[in-house]
């Protein structure tokens, strides 16, 4: 071979050495919740830079632990944390991501952002069917100098099996003992009112065009939409409004030394905190038949618990202490492959 055709091989193979990262691109799949999905897109655009290539889903907590069951994605995505008994008898693993607020949002002629004032048993009742009108007595005692129109209250909730549901209940079921004997908390439950709309876009949509419309949403998708939010009266009696400050005042207090690390943050303590906050959860498979792409999940929310703070709160989720993140890195070591763990992946 010529000295300068060799050359030009030699040169080939090296440029290919140096480049492997379209050849080993890690593709992963993950289905769930709507509550995350907005920080999961951006960090999945981040984490083309570490060769991992993720393709999320926002179908529904229901949907999401439905599909990790049938091992039909590579990781699931719930809000609705799953119980130590769920968990073994689907040999399954569940740690958190994020932090999120669930927020109420209104659609009332001439009340702004953050202008309304509710309290948790006034918006139960309002989902209960047992207060119909804005300018009902028991929201205008509340809302003394704000003006509200005799229009009909339209509930919005979530038709699909949602954790965001899940968590809205919940914080409905703690202030409202009405509310947690006749209807309880629930991914699903039996609504006594309104319309349903699928994922929290969904419901920012059919809240963003109802008038008189009222839903809940992750704060995020509010944020996004541009709609109004309210003020909620939280368990010290302060009214507080939906800021980061608030969320974190919130998510300070949360106790993850529970099975599966399943933290409540609903209805804290503090004179600042927000009632209505989560964190989101991913399941993974601790018998893993495709080792590589269980190991690719745990690089990407390694990437994530790494590099993607910054997002998270841009995006107004709150994110995981360290502490926090090197226990979830810890569990992960528990899921073995070949008789070897799985984490620090290989």
């Amino acid at each position: 071979m010529p000295v300068i055709t060799r050359r030009i091989a030699l040169a080939g193979l090296v440029a290919l050495a140096a480049t492997p990262a379209l050849a080993q691109t890690a593709q992963i799949t993950g289905a769930g919740a709507s509550f995350p999905n907005p920080v999961y897109q951006r960090w999945g655009e981040g984490a083309k830079a570490a060769n991992i290539q993720l393709n999320y889903q926002s179908v529904g907590s229901g949907a999401g632990v439905n599909q990790i069951r049938n091992r039909t994605v590579d990781f699931g995505a719930t809000d609705a944390p799953l119980t130590q008994q769920q968990l073994t008898e689907g040999n399954l693993l569940q740690f958190p991501t994020v932090m999120g607020a669930v927020v109420p949002i209104v659609n009332i002629p001439g009340v702004a952002a953050d202008q309304l004032r509710l309290t948790g048993e006034v918006l139960a009742d309002i989902y209960a069917g047992k207060i119909t009108k804005w300018n009902d007595p028991r929201i205008v005692e509340l809302n003394s100098g704000v003006t509200l129109p005799n229009l009909a209250i339209a509930p919005v909730y979530r038709a699909d099996a949602s954790g965001t549901s899940f968590v809205f209940t919940s914080y409905l079921a703690a202030v409202s003992e009405s509310w947690k004997s006749s209807v309880g908390a629930g991914t699903s439950v039996k609504w006594a009112t309104g319309a349903g709309a699928r994922g929290n876009e969904g419901v920012a949509g059919t809240v963003r065009n109802t008038r008189g419309g009222i839903g809940y949403v992750e704060n995020a998708y509010a944020t996004q939409n541009r709609l109004a939010t309210v003020q909620l009266r939280n368990k010290a009696g302060q009214y507080v409004k939906p800021t980061m400050e608030t969320f974190a005042a919130a998510a300070s207090n949360a106790n993850w030394n529970v099975p599966g690390m399943a933290a409540s943050i609903i209805d804290q303590q503090g004179a600042n905190s927000w009632p209505i906050v989560s964190p989101t959860f991913i399941l993974l498979p601790t018998n893993p038949t495709d080792a590589a792409k269980t190991r690719a999940v745990m690089r990407f929310f390694d990437w994530a618990y790494t590099n993607g703070a910054a997002t998270a709160r841009e995006l107004e989720y709150i994110p995981l202490p360290e502490t926090v993140q090197n226990a979830v890195r810890s569990a992960w070591g528990q899921i073995r492959v070949d008789g070897q763990p799985a984490w620090p992946a290989r």
